[in-house]
């Protein structure tokens, strides 16, 4: 235990991480932060790459801070953090992650893959200055056949108090959904109790209050007579929950042969999670993140469209 709590502490004072609280070019930040060595010096860890901002060397002077970047100083060379697959970051500071998924991506790993998973990938993305004690914890997940915006703790601290309290400090999440045929009402909410079967599919009971109570929001962007385009909002978080609600009133998401889908009009299932809002742990602050429409949802809806 006292050698790893050296080796530790060796990898620590190896590399300083600063986190940037306001926009600034790189070089006047590092003559700010970092007190124990002159302009030259700084500017010779720059050109030998022992800069990084958020795990990625960085050698321009005027690199164009943002605020909840990380800034890394190292006394080595910068080990550069893997290319991300399926996987971009949208929001890093000390405390989380805010990415985006795309479909096909595993959140984390299951029995059959234990690779390429984001949490796997985030995993080396933090540890790429060096530091193999760095971790990512899962805060919430997307299906694997779902994209969009997800977030991950950097600690279980605020995993735990992201968790503990997600329905307070959770305030927007949003979903697109490509469903089949065209709903009677422009907008409408869907709410039952979620049990899951001996074949791991959650459906919804016919008894209240028998399994965990979802709710879920929707409201039409765009329809024909063969499919719809939803906005949906989530009051619960349950499994599956919008794929079962969907199937409920008779218009399961395009693509989604588990839960009723007959159609393959685009060739992934037409679900995203476009918007997620929330407080931040630890500063209070209200982040929103938002993402496009999938190009793809879109094309049902383009004249002269055909389903394959």
């Amino acid at each position: 235990m006292k050698a790893s709590a050296s080796n530790r502490q060796t990898r620590e004072s190896a590399a300083k991480v600063f986190p940037v609280t306001e926009p600034a070019e790189l070089l006047p930040f590092l003559l700010k932060n970092v007190t124990n060595a002159g302009r030259n010096s700084i500017k010779s860890m720059l050109s030998r790459g022992q800069i990084a901002v958020n795990g990625k060397p960085e050698t321009a002077y005027n690199y164009q801070l943002q605020t909840g970047q990380t800034v890394t100083l190292s006394k080595e060379k910068v080990i550069e953090a893997p290319p991300l697959i399926g996987l971009s970051i949208l929001h890093e500071d000390e405390h989380l992650l805010v990415v985006v998924k795309d479909a096909g991506l595993l959140s984390i790993a299951s029995d059959k893959e234990t690779d390429l998973t984001a949490y796997r990938q985030l995993t080396a993305h933090v540890r790429a200055d060096g530091n193999e004690f760095n971790r990512i914890f899962v805060v919430h997940r997307l299906d694997r056949d779902t994209s969009g915006v997800m977030m991950f703790a950097k600690s279980e601290e605020v995993q735990q108090l992201l968790q503990n309290s997600w329905q307070e400090t959770v305030k927007e999440r949003t979903y697109v959904a490509l469903v089949e045929g065209m709903l009677k009402k422009p907008e409408g909410t869907i709410s039952s109790w979620l049990k899951e079967s001996k074949t791991l599919k959650m459906y919804s009971s016919h008894y209240p209050n028998d399994g965990l109570h979802a709710v879920t929001h929707y409201k039409v962007i765009q329809s024909n007579r063969n499919f719809s385009l939803l906005e949906v909002s989530l009051e619960t978080g349950r499994k599956n929950q919008i794929r079962v609600h969907m199937e409920d009133i008779g218009h399961p998401i395009v693509n989604d042969k588990k839960y009723g889908s007959k159609s393959r009009a685009i060739n992934r299932l037409g679900l995203h999670a476009r918007v997620l809002s929330f407080v931040h742990p630890k500063t209070g602050a209200l982040l929103r993140f938002e993402t496009e429409i999938p190009k793809m949802f879109l094309n049902p809806f383009r004249e002269g469209f055909t389903a394959k």
